[in-house]
């Protein structure tokens, strides 16, 4: 169930390049958007559920959830200025770096069993990444952009590991005080860098803002965070390369960009890692079962 999660949170966010195409506003002012809108749709969700929040576990992670909010705005401004800078084949390579930063990481930050199986897949995956990113077409990438993606990749796999590190908060809780924090880092930004008094607010615009707020920001995050929560860092973070494939396919059905044949075989060198390890890991759950009983299987 919550691979499931993972799976469709990813999905849904490889469809945003497309919501996103036909917005004409500047990106820093898109990604406040989400940041702010999503904050208020899981506030009106709190709110319409009745939720409780629980305030003892809010207070006993509340400086993860200080740095990982803050990483979550500044991740989404670096993200988007390595656009600015760079090309977005580039960018997106450098972001999908953080998958591969959590994966190295995690036998030391969260303790989790890395094999050379995952190390492989790991490879396999990132030689993948630079497939369908287009890199191997002999662009050049601007130094500034490149610096810029892999800060946005750093923030990112922090992101996920405070998320992992962080106990007795709902996936609603976690998500909603997150964006909070992402919403009060963004708006500084955009206020001081975009002039909004000038840009042209359509009610396309406007309703395109609105979905990519609540659909690819407060619904994408709490299952994105709630499914973490439960998957090895591993699994997490090999799926979650769902996202740069279904926005190739994506882009090549609704904005009739075509695959290459170097991009086609990016997507099966993702996808056969993803399933290696899936593989490896149930295999593992399996032979754990059969040694001693793990309650945190259940």
């Amino acid at each position: 169930m919550e691979k499931m999660k993972l799976v469709i949170a990813m999905l849904i966010v490889g469809s945003i390049g497309i919501f996103v195409h036909f917005i004409a506003m500047p990106s820093a002012v898109v990604a406040a958007a989400r940041a702010i809108i999503g904050t208020l749709f899981l506030l009106l969700t709190i709110i319409s559920k009745r939720t409780a929040i629980q305030w003892k576990f809010v207070k006993q992670n509340a400086i993860y959830l200080i740095i990982s909010g803050a990483a979550i705005g500044f991740n989404w401004i670096f993200l988007f200025e390595a656009y600015q800078y760079t090309t977005v084949a580039v960018a997106t390579l450098c972001y999908y770096m953080a998958p591969a930063f959590v994966i190295l990481l995690a036998p030391i930050v969260l303790k989790e069993k890395l094999t050379p199986l995952n190390i492989l897949c790991t490879l396999f995956a990132l030689l993948g990444a630079v497939l369908i990113s287009g890199v191997l077409g002999g662009s050049g990438a601007n130094l500034t952009g490149v610096f810029y993606g892999l800060l946005a990749a750093v923030l990112y796999a922090s992101i996920m590991i405070l998320n992992k590190k962080m106990k007795g908060l709902s996936g609603l809780e976690l998500t909603f005080f997150q964006l909070t924090v992402a919403t009060c880092v963004m708006l500084p930004y955009v206020l001081i860098t975009e002039d909004l008094v000038n840009l042209l607010w359509t009610p396309q615009s406007m309703s395109l803002l609105l979905i990519v707020g609540i659909i690819h920001t407060g619904l994408v995050y709490q299952l994105f965070f709630s499914a973490m929560n439960q998957l090895p860092a591993q699994t997490s973070s090999l799926l979650s390369y769902i996202d740069p494939i279904a926005a190739i396919f994506l882009s090549a059905w609704l904005l009739q960009e075509k695959l290459s044949p170097i991009q086609v075989m990016g997507t099966v060198l993702i996808l056969g890692s993803a399933l290696v390890n899936e593989l490896l890991v149930n295999r593992s759950k399996k032979l754990a079962k059969q040694q001693q009983f793990d309650p945190n299987s259940i």
